[in-house]
């Protein structure tokens, strides 16, 4: 659910920006204000939060770009390149080590597609070769 309304925020930001009749270093602004604001309400660290809007605004150069370039297409891209930069450490957090029982816990909201994940998961670890067991813990009610 938190998801979904951090989605729809940005949507919202983006689609401002798109409607806009001239892009200029306002709209911008604006639109990235409205980014930071959904992500903050996300509880996403105000550092990489930061670190976001400042890259945005190295990528997207308004007084550089050329009349033929489309203003709002590089926002959107510098915009979804930024986000994925956030989600993507670069190398994975954990890694498993041959002959050492790993034990990984998921936690989450109820539907919010845990045991899905966990299934995906181990289907991945066992085509490497590993023997994956999954235990589904339900609260009791």
């Amino acid at each position: 659910m938190v998801l979904a309304q951090l989605g729809g925020s940005i949507t919202r930001a983006l689609q401002r920006m798109s409607n806009a009749t001239v892009i200029d270093e306002k709209v911008l602004n604006e639109c990235l204000n409205e980014i930071t604001r959904a992500l903050l309400q996300a509880d996403v660290q105000f550092r990489m939060v930061a670190d976001m809007q400042k890259n945005i605004k190295k990528v997207v150069n308004l007084d550089d770009l050329a009349a033929g370039h489309n203003k709002r297409r590089i926002i959107q891209q510098a915009v979804f390149n930024e986000l994925c930069k956030m989600l993507d450490p670069g190398k994975p957090s954990f890694t498993p080590k041959k002959g050492k029982t790993s034990v990984i816990m998921f936690v989450g909201l109820q539907g919010s597609g845990k045991t899905t994940t966990c299934t995906k998961y181990a289907y991945y670890h066992q085509k490497k070769g590993w023997k994956p067991a999954l235990l589904d813990l339900q609260p009791e009610q």
